[in-house]
Protein backbone atom coordinates (compact mmCIF):
# COMPACT_ATOMS: atom_id res chain seq x y z
CA UNK A 1 0.00 0.00 0.00
CA UNK A 2 1.31 3.38 -1.08
CA UNK A 3 2.46 6.25 1.34
CA UNK A 4 3.33 9.72 1.42
CA UNK A 5 7.05 10.52 2.75
CA UNK A 6 7.25 14.24 3.54
CA UNK A 7 10.78 15.93 4.69
CA UNK A 8 9.20 19.00 6.07
CA UNK A 9 11.60 22.79 6.15
CA UNK A 10 11.39 23.54 2.74
CA UNK A 11 9.79 26.77 1.24
CA UNK A 12 7.46 26.28 -1.46
CA UNK A 13 8.38 28.55 -4.85
CA UNK A 14 6.89 28.26 -8.14
CA UNK A 15 3.60 27.73 -9.89
CA UNK A 16 1.08 25.08 -9.08
CA UNK A 17 -1.89 24.03 -11.57
CA UNK A 18 -4.72 24.13 -10.00
CA UNK A 19 -7.30 21.11 -11.09
CA UNK A 20 -10.94 20.69 -11.90
CA UNK A 21 -13.34 20.38 -9.43
CA UNK A 22 -13.66 16.97 -7.65
CA UNK A 23 -17.43 18.16 -6.15
CA UNK A 24 -18.64 19.47 -9.16
CA UNK A 25 -17.19 16.85 -11.94
CA UNK A 26 -19.05 14.29 -9.76
CA UNK A 27 -22.82 15.65 -10.26
CA UNK A 28 -22.03 16.50 -13.92
CA UNK A 29 -21.00 13.41 -14.78
CA UNK A 30 -24.42 12.06 -13.43
CA UNK A 31 -26.10 14.81 -15.05
CA UNK A 32 -25.11 12.76 -18.12
CA UNK A 33 -27.83 10.06 -17.31
CA UNK A 34 -30.70 13.01 -18.00
CA UNK A 35 -30.13 13.17 -21.73
CA UNK A 36 -29.20 10.05 -25.04
CA UNK A 37 -27.28 12.56 -26.47
CA UNK A 38 -23.27 12.75 -25.88
CA UNK A 39 -22.11 15.01 -22.76
CA UNK A 40 -18.77 16.54 -22.66
CA UNK A 41 -16.92 17.90 -19.69
CA UNK A 42 -13.98 19.73 -20.11
CA UNK A 43 -11.32 19.68 -16.84
CA UNK A 44 -12.07 16.45 -15.23
CA UNK A 45 -9.57 15.71 -12.76
CA UNK A 46 -7.85 12.26 -12.56
CA UNK A 47 -9.08 10.99 -8.95
CA UNK A 48 -10.23 7.32 -7.74
CA UNK A 49 -13.66 8.60 -6.73
CA UNK A 50 -13.87 10.09 -10.49
CA UNK A 51 -12.84 6.36 -12.04
CA UNK A 52 -15.18 4.99 -9.71
CA UNK A 53 -18.33 6.87 -10.73
CA UNK A 54 -16.96 6.02 -14.60
CA UNK A 55 -17.23 2.58 -13.25
CA UNK A 56 -21.18 2.79 -11.78
CA UNK A 57 -22.30 4.94 -14.87
CA UNK A 58 -21.02 2.61 -17.03
CA UNK A 59 -23.23 -0.32 -15.32
CA UNK A 60 -26.70 1.96 -16.32
CA UNK A 61 -25.46 1.39 -19.64
CA UNK A 62 -23.42 4.71 -20.34
CA UNK A 63 -20.44 4.84 -22.83
CA UNK A 64 -17.84 6.67 -21.75
CA UNK A 65 -14.56 7.69 -23.73
CA UNK A 66 -11.83 9.61 -22.36
CA UNK A 67 -9.03 12.27 -24.02
CA UNK A 68 -6.20 13.35 -21.68
CA UNK A 69 -3.16 15.89 -22.39
CA UNK A 70 -0.73 16.93 -20.48
CA UNK A 71 -0.56 20.09 -19.50
CA UNK A 72 2.20 22.18 -19.37
CA UNK A 73 2.33 23.47 -15.68
CA UNK A 74 2.42 20.75 -13.17
CA UNK A 75 2.65 17.70 -15.31
CA UNK A 76 -0.81 17.21 -14.61
CA UNK A 77 -3.85 15.98 -16.86
CA UNK A 78 -6.84 17.87 -17.59
CA UNK A 79 -9.19 15.48 -19.38
CA UNK A 80 -12.12 15.75 -21.80
CA UNK A 81 -14.62 12.92 -21.12
CA UNK A 82 -17.47 12.04 -23.39
CA UNK A 83 -20.34 10.83 -21.72
CA UNK A 84 -23.18 9.16 -23.68
CA UNK A 85 -25.92 7.62 -22.20
CA UNK A 86 -28.39 6.69 -25.12
CA UNK A 87 -29.74 3.58 -23.69
CA UNK A 88 -30.47 2.64 -19.66
CA UNK A 89 -29.55 -1.12 -19.53
CA UNK A 90 -29.77 -0.93 -15.68
CA UNK A 91 -31.83 1.31 -13.14
CA UNK A 92 -30.28 -0.03 -10.25
CA UNK A 93 -27.09 0.56 -8.12
CA UNK A 94 -26.02 -1.94 -6.51
CA UNK A 95 -24.36 -1.77 -2.90
CA UNK A 96 -20.91 -3.46 -3.90
CA UNK A 97 -20.37 0.20 -6.03
CA UNK A 98 -22.22 2.51 -4.16
CA UNK A 99 -20.84 1.82 -0.85
CA UNK A 100 -17.26 3.26 -1.94
CA UNK A 101 -18.62 6.68 -2.61
CA UNK A 102 -21.44 8.68 -0.86
CA UNK A 103 -21.91 10.90 -4.30
CA UNK A 104 -22.96 8.03 -6.68
CA UNK A 105 -26.05 7.77 -4.60
CA UNK A 106 -27.13 11.38 -6.60
CA UNK A 107 -27.85 8.73 -9.73
CA UNK A 108 -31.23 8.69 -8.55
CA UNK A 109 -32.58 11.95 -9.53
CA UNK A 110 -31.62 11.09 -12.50
CA UNK A 111 -32.75 7.64 -13.06
CA UNK A 112 -35.87 8.59 -11.86
CA UNK A 113 -36.47 11.58 -13.67
CA UNK A 114 -35.93 9.90 -17.29
CA UNK A 115 -36.61 6.43 -16.75
CA UNK A 116 -39.74 6.59 -13.75
CA UNK A 117 -37.70 4.56 -11.40
CA UNK A 118 -34.65 3.49 -9.34
CA UNK A 119 -33.62 1.17 -7.04
CA UNK A 120 -30.17 2.68 -5.60
CA UNK A 121 -28.12 1.00 -2.67
CA UNK A 122 -28.06 3.52 0.46
CA UNK A 123 -25.04 5.35 0.40
CA UNK A 124 -21.31 4.64 1.80
CA UNK A 125 -18.10 7.17 1.74
CA UNK A 126 -15.90 8.95 4.35
CA UNK A 127 -16.93 7.87 7.87
CA UNK A 128 -17.24 12.05 8.99
CA UNK A 129 -20.89 12.12 9.98
CA UNK A 130 -23.80 10.44 9.75
CA UNK A 131 -25.05 12.34 6.43
CA UNK A 132 -28.63 10.88 6.60
CA UNK A 133 -30.48 10.86 2.70
CA UNK A 134 -33.74 12.05 4.46
CA UNK A 135 -33.79 15.29 2.93
CA UNK A 136 -32.93 13.48 -0.95
CA UNK A 137 -36.09 10.72 0.13
CA UNK A 138 -38.34 13.97 1.62
CA UNK A 139 -37.30 16.14 -1.53
CA UNK A 140 -38.14 13.28 -4.21
CA UNK A 141 -41.22 12.50 -2.50
CA UNK A 142 -42.66 16.00 -2.76
CA UNK A 143 -42.27 15.75 -6.87
CA UNK A 144 -44.45 12.74 -6.83
CA UNK A 145 -42.22 10.17 -6.21
CA UNK A 146 -42.76 6.81 -4.58
CA UNK A 147 -40.40 5.71 -2.56
CA UNK A 148 -39.37 2.52 -0.08
CA UNK A 149 -36.72 1.57 1.94
CA UNK A 150 -36.56 -2.38 1.77
CA UNK A 151 -32.90 -4.46 2.32
CA UNK A 152 -30.53 -1.47 2.25
CA UNK A 153 -32.10 -0.02 -0.77
CA UNK A 154 -33.96 3.06 -1.58
CA UNK A 155 -36.90 1.67 -4.25
CA UNK A 156 -38.54 4.62 -5.81
CA UNK A 157 -40.74 5.20 -8.54
CA UNK A 158 -42.26 8.08 -10.57
CA UNK A 159 -46.33 8.71 -11.19
CA UNK A 160 -47.10 7.08 -14.41
CA UNK A 161 -46.78 10.55 -16.29
CA UNK A 162 -43.92 11.20 -14.61
CA UNK A 163 -42.41 13.80 -11.73
CA UNK A 164 -44.53 16.60 -10.91
CA UNK A 165 -43.11 20.11 -10.37
CA UNK A 166 -43.83 21.25 -6.83
CA UNK A 167 -42.36 23.46 -3.77
CA UNK A 168 -39.81 22.33 -1.53
CA UNK A 169 -38.00 23.99 1.37
CA UNK A 170 -34.57 21.84 2.67
CA UNK A 171 -35.17 21.83 6.34
CA UNK A 172 -30.94 22.21 6.59
CA UNK A 173 -28.93 23.43 3.52
CA UNK A 174 -27.47 20.22 1.52
CA UNK A 175 -25.41 20.57 -1.57
CA UNK A 176 -26.21 16.61 -2.48
CA UNK A 177 -29.57 17.05 -1.96
CA UNK A 178 -29.85 20.19 -4.18
CA UNK A 179 -27.98 18.70 -6.77
CA UNK A 180 -30.33 15.61 -6.80
CA UNK A 181 -33.73 17.63 -6.87
CA UNK A 182 -32.26 20.00 -9.51
CA UNK A 183 -31.73 16.84 -11.55
CA UNK A 184 -34.69 15.64 -11.03
CA UNK A 185 -36.74 18.49 -11.83
CA UNK A 186 -35.24 19.17 -14.95
CA UNK A 187 -37.54 16.83 -16.47
CA UNK A 188 -40.56 16.91 -13.89
CA UNK A 189 -44.04 18.17 -15.45
CA UNK A 190 -44.63 22.03 -13.84
CA UNK A 191 -42.52 24.25 -12.29
CA UNK A 192 -40.19 23.40 -8.89
CA UNK A 193 -39.08 25.59 -6.50
CA UNK A 194 -36.33 24.98 -4.40
CA UNK A 195 -36.31 27.04 -0.79
CA UNK A 196 -32.75 26.93 0.94
CA UNK A 197 -31.03 25.36 -1.46
CA UNK A 198 -27.36 25.39 -1.77
CA UNK A 199 -25.53 28.45 -2.85
CA UNK A 200 -22.14 26.62 -3.20
CA UNK A 201 -20.02 27.44 -6.85
CA UNK A 202 -20.71 23.76 -7.62
CA UNK A 203 -24.63 23.97 -7.53
CA UNK A 204 -23.72 26.93 -10.03
CA UNK A 205 -21.81 24.93 -12.21
CA UNK A 206 -24.11 21.96 -12.36
CA UNK A 207 -27.14 24.54 -13.54
CA UNK A 208 -25.06 25.84 -15.50
CA UNK A 209 -24.21 22.85 -17.30
CA UNK A 210 -28.23 21.76 -16.96
CA UNK A 211 -29.39 25.01 -19.01
CA UNK A 212 -26.92 24.14 -22.07
CA UNK A 213 -28.22 21.01 -21.87
CA UNK A 214 -31.81 22.84 -22.51
CA UNK A 215 -33.02 22.77 -19.11
CA UNK A 216 -34.90 26.21 -17.58
CA UNK A 217 -32.74 26.97 -14.36
CA UNK A 218 -32.83 30.37 -12.35
CA UNK A 219 -31.99 31.60 -9.11
CA UNK A 220 -28.83 29.60 -9.17
CA UNK A 221 -26.17 30.85 -6.26
CA UNK A 222 -29.06 32.62 -4.29
CA UNK A 223 -31.34 29.93 -1.59
CA UNK A 224 -34.36 30.14 -3.83
CA UNK A 225 -33.87 28.00 -7.12
CA UNK A 226 -36.67 27.66 -9.68
CA UNK A 227 -36.48 24.72 -12.29
CA UNK A 228 -39.18 24.64 -15.43
CA UNK A 229 -39.17 20.76 -16.38
CA UNK A 230 -38.82 19.92 -20.14
CA UNK A 231 -39.76 17.33 -22.16
CA UNK A 232 -36.03 16.23 -22.79
CA UNK A 233 -32.87 17.49 -22.63
CA UNK A 234 -29.94 16.91 -25.09
CA UNK A 235 -26.24 17.33 -24.89
CA UNK A 236 -23.56 19.93 -24.78
CA UNK A 237 -20.04 21.01 -23.86
CA UNK A 238 -19.07 22.48 -20.60
CA UNK A 239 -15.97 23.06 -18.36
CA UNK A 240 -15.69 21.90 -14.76
CA UNK A 241 -14.96 24.58 -12.96
CA UNK A 242 -11.88 24.96 -10.86
CA UNK A 243 -11.14 23.01 -7.62
CA UNK A 244 -11.62 25.57 -4.71
CA UNK A 245 -10.67 23.03 -1.92
CA UNK A 246 -7.61 22.06 -3.52
CA UNK A 247 -7.18 26.03 -4.03
CA UNK A 248 -7.72 26.35 -0.52
CA UNK A 249 -5.55 23.74 0.50
CA UNK A 250 -2.82 24.46 -1.60
CA UNK A 251 -2.71 27.99 -0.12
CA UNK A 252 -2.53 26.74 3.39
CA UNK A 253 0.62 24.81 2.13
CA UNK A 254 2.38 28.04 1.03
CA UNK A 255 0.85 29.76 4.40
CA UNK A 256 2.27 27.06 6.70
CA UNK A 257 5.68 26.16 4.92
CA UNK A 258 6.50 30.06 3.17
CA UNK A 259 7.17 31.04 -0.02
CA UNK A 260 6.04 32.46 -2.90
CA UNK A 261 3.81 30.38 -5.18
CA UNK A 262 1.05 31.05 -7.77
CA UNK A 263 -2.07 29.16 -7.97
CA UNK A 264 -2.81 28.59 -11.33
CA UNK A 265 -6.18 28.03 -13.81
CA UNK A 266 -8.02 29.29 -10.38
CA UNK A 267 -10.74 31.97 -9.10
CA UNK A 268 -10.74 33.92 -5.59
CA UNK A 269 -14.06 34.27 -5.63
CA UNK A 270 -14.93 30.46 -5.48
CA UNK A 271 -12.90 30.67 -1.71
CA UNK A 272 -13.63 34.54 -0.31
CA UNK A 273 -13.96 33.28 3.14
CA UNK A 274 -11.35 30.95 3.29
CA UNK A 275 -8.73 33.21 1.63
CA UNK A 276 -9.34 36.49 4.06
CA UNK A 277 -9.19 33.93 7.03
CA UNK A 278 -5.48 32.91 5.14
CA UNK A 279 -4.51 36.66 5.01
CA UNK A 280 -5.56 36.84 8.96
CA UNK A 281 -2.78 33.68 9.73
CA UNK A 282 -0.05 36.37 8.11
CA UNK A 283 0.05 35.69 4.34
CA UNK A 284 -0.30 37.91 1.42
CA UNK A 285 -2.93 36.94 -1.40
CA UNK A 286 -3.27 38.39 -4.84
CA UNK A 287 -5.10 37.97 -7.63
CA UNK A 288 -3.04 37.43 -11.33
CA UNK A 289 -4.14 37.11 -14.51
CA UNK A 290 -3.60 33.45 -14.23
CA UNK A 291 -4.93 32.67 -10.31
CA UNK A 292 -3.95 33.17 -7.27
CA UNK A 293 -0.51 34.51 -5.69
CA UNK A 294 0.28 33.65 -2.10
CA UNK A 295 3.16 34.40 -0.26
CA UNK A 296 4.41 33.96 3.08
CA UNK A 297 8.11 35.42 3.92
CA UNK A 298 9.08 33.94 7.14
CA UNK A 299 6.84 35.37 9.57
CA UNK A 300 5.43 33.84 12.22
CA UNK A 301 1.71 32.43 11.53
CA UNK A 302 -0.92 34.23 13.66
CA UNK A 303 -4.12 32.88 15.43
CA UNK A 304 -7.12 32.75 13.94
CA UNK A 305 -10.69 31.47 14.53
CA UNK A 306 -13.06 30.33 12.21
CA UNK A 307 -16.54 28.72 11.88
CA UNK A 308 -17.67 26.54 9.41
CA UNK A 309 -20.78 26.98 7.08
CA UNK A 310 -22.45 26.65 4.00
CA UNK A 311 -21.17 28.87 1.63
CA UNK A 312 -20.23 31.36 1.20
CA UNK A 313 -18.92 31.00 4.48
CA UNK A 314 -16.07 28.78 5.50
CA UNK A 315 -15.91 25.25 3.95
CA UNK A 316 -15.82 22.13 5.97
CA UNK A 317 -13.78 20.86 3.54
CA UNK A 318 -11.11 22.89 4.56
CA UNK A 319 -11.53 22.64 7.94
CA UNK A 320 -8.66 19.65 8.39
CA UNK A 321 -6.18 21.75 6.26
CA UNK A 322 -6.82 25.03 8.73
CA UNK A 323 -6.14 23.15 11.69
CA UNK A 324 -2.87 21.99 10.57
CA UNK A 325 -2.11 25.47 9.46
CA UNK A 326 -2.99 27.01 13.31
CA UNK A 327 -1.16 24.35 14.94
CA UNK A 328 1.94 26.69 13.97
CA UNK A 329 0.25 29.86 14.88
CA UNK A 330 1.71 31.81 17.76
CA UNK A 331 -1.50 31.79 20.04
CA UNK A 332 -4.74 30.29 20.35
CA UNK A 333 -7.56 29.82 18.24
CA UNK A 334 -10.75 28.24 17.62
CA UNK A 335 -11.87 26.05 15.43
CA UNK A 336 -15.51 25.37 15.29
CA UNK A 337 -17.62 22.51 12.88
CA UNK A 338 -21.33 23.12 12.21
CA UNK A 339 -21.58 20.62 9.47
CA UNK A 340 -20.48 17.67 10.11
CA UNK A 341 -21.00 15.94 13.79
CA UNK A 342 -17.44 13.53 13.09
CA UNK A 343 -14.97 15.68 11.39
CA UNK A 344 -12.21 15.78 13.96
CA UNK A 345 -10.51 12.78 13.53
CA UNK A 346 -7.55 14.53 12.50
CA UNK A 347 -6.58 16.05 15.48
CA UNK A 348 -5.32 12.45 17.31
CA UNK A 349 -2.92 12.16 14.31
CA UNK A 350 -1.76 15.94 14.34
CA UNK A 351 -1.38 15.18 18.25
CA UNK A 352 1.39 12.73 16.89
CA UNK A 353 3.74 15.61 15.57
CA UNK A 354 3.67 17.57 18.75
CA UNK A 355 0.22 19.71 17.87
CA UNK A 356 -1.59 20.93 21.50
CA UNK A 357 -5.64 20.52 20.54
CA UNK A 358 -8.19 19.97 23.25
CA UNK A 359 -12.02 19.36 21.77
CA UNK A 360 -15.19 20.81 23.59
CA UNK A 361 -17.97 19.44 21.77
CA UNK A 362 -18.13 20.54 18.04
CA UNK A 363 -15.12 23.38 18.40
CA UNK A 364 -11.30 22.12 18.65
CA UNK A 365 -9.37 24.94 20.81
CA UNK A 366 -5.86 24.69 18.83
CA UNK A 367 -2.47 25.93 20.96
CA UNK A 368 0.03 26.94 18.63
CA UNK A 369 3.45 25.64 19.42
CA UNK A 370 7.11 26.65 18.33
CA UNK A 371 7.56 23.64 16.19
CA UNK A 372 6.43 20.39 14.58
CA UNK A 373 8.30 16.75 15.17
CA UNK A 374 7.75 14.39 11.95
CA UNK A 375 6.49 10.61 12.61
CA UNK A 376 4.41 8.09 11.16
CA UNK A 377 0.58 9.01 11.00
CA UNK A 378 -2.33 7.84 9.40
CA UNK A 379 -5.02 9.47 7.46
CA UNK A 380 -8.55 9.10 8.20
CA UNK A 381 -10.73 10.56 5.37
CA UNK A 382 -9.65 12.87 2.21
CA UNK A 383 -9.61 16.21 3.81
CA UNK A 384 -8.11 15.21 7.08
CA UNK A 385 -5.13 13.35 5.19
CA UNK A 386 -3.83 16.38 3.62
CA UNK A 387 -3.88 18.13 6.76
CA UNK A 388 -0.98 15.82 8.53
CA UNK A 389 0.86 16.73 4.81
CA UNK A 390 0.25 20.48 5.68
CA UNK A 391 1.65 19.96 8.68
CA UNK A 392 4.12 17.72 7.46
CA UNK A 393 5.39 20.36 5.12
CA UNK A 394 6.95 22.49 8.95
CA UNK A 395 7.02 19.29 10.88
CA UNK A 396 11.23 18.13 10.83
CA UNK A 397 12.48 15.54 10.17
CA UNK A 398 10.28 13.12 8.44
CA UNK A 399 6.35 12.63 8.11
CA UNK A 400 5.01 9.07 7.33
CA UNK A 401 1.14 9.34 6.26
CA UNK A 402 -0.63 5.89 5.23
CA UNK A 403 -3.49 5.14 4.08
CA UNK A 404 -2.98 7.58 1.30
CA UNK A 405 -5.62 6.25 -0.79
CA UNK A 406 -7.74 8.79 0.72
CA UNK A 407 -5.68 11.69 -0.80
CA UNK A 408 -6.49 9.67 -4.06
CA UNK A 409 -9.97 10.04 -3.93
CA UNK A 410 -9.40 13.84 -3.90
CA UNK A 411 -5.93 15.20 -4.70
CA UNK A 412 -4.74 15.04 -8.43
CA UNK A 413 -1.30 14.49 -8.00
CA UNK A 414 -0.40 16.29 -5.08
CA UNK A 415 3.15 15.11 -4.55
CA UNK A 416 4.17 16.61 -7.91
CA UNK A 417 2.27 19.34 -7.61
CA UNK A 418 4.22 20.07 -4.08
CA UNK A 419 7.90 18.76 -5.41
CA UNK A 420 7.86 21.14 -8.28
CA UNK A 421 7.83 23.83 -6.05
CA UNK A 422 10.35 22.58 -3.45
CA UNK A 423 8.81 20.33 -1.35
CA UNK A 424 10.53 17.30 -0.02
CA UNK A 425 7.02 15.09 -0.84
CA UNK A 426 7.55 11.26 -2.43
CA UNK A 427 5.12 8.47 -2.54
CA UNK A 428 6.61 5.60 -1.52
CA UNK A 429 5.30 1.82 -2.52
CA UNK A 430 5.94 -0.95 -0.31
Amino acid sequence: MDRIRIVGGNELHGVIPISGAKNAALPLMIASLLTDDTLTLENVPHLADVEQLIRILGNHGADISVNGRRERQGESYARTVHFTSRNIVSTTAPYELVSKMRASFWVIGPLLAREGKARVSLPGGCAIGTRPVDLFIEGLASLGANIEIDGGYVNATAPAGGLIGARYVFPKVSVGATHVLMMAATLANGTTVLGNAAREPEVVDLAKCLNAMGAKISGQGTSTITIEGVRSLSGARHRVLPDRIETGTYAMAVAMAGGDVILEDTEASLLDTALEAIRRAGAEISETNSGIRIVRNGAGIKPVDIVTDPFPGFPTDLQAQFMGLMTRSSGVSHITETIFENRFMHVQELARLGARISLSGQTAKVEGVPRLKGAPVMATDLRASVSLVIAGLAAEGETMVSRVYHLDRGFERLEEKLTRCGAHVERVSD
